[in-house]
């Protein structure tokens, strides 16, 4: 079973709580590793935009992908939120079994 591993922004600390708590307890996700406040600058609405923003990384199932996507979307406050999944390729085998057996909501 292949993992991914999902990175997210959010606006603040709450909502970055609130949408890791649905996802766990949804078991579309194992775990959520919140980080802590991040600078941010980007180009949106035709200027470069920079704001204080909350990161989490997701660790999910590919066939959870979508659905974490589509989830985080439904939860989140921004119109385009960043989020973002990549595979991962190597790890402790027993963590990534670990993330297997825990993802039980595909979709």
């Amino acid at each position: 079973m292949q993992t991914h591993l999902i990175y997210a922004t959010c606006a603040n600390l709450e909502e970055a709580r609130k949408i890791a708590k649905v996802l766990v307890e949804e078991r579309r996700v194992a775990c959520v590793n919140i980080l802590p406040q991040i600078q941010s600058l980007y180009w949106w609405n035709d200027a470069v935009q920079e704001d204080s923003e909350i990161a989490f990384l997701a660790k999910t199932t590919r066939e959870n992908v979508d659905g974490v996507v589509k989830r985080v979307k439904e939860i989140h406050s921004y119109d385009c939120p960043a989020i973002i999944a990549t595979p991962i390729e190597n790890g402790n085998p027993d963590f990534l079994k670990w993330i297997g057996e825990e993802c039980q909501n595909p979709g």
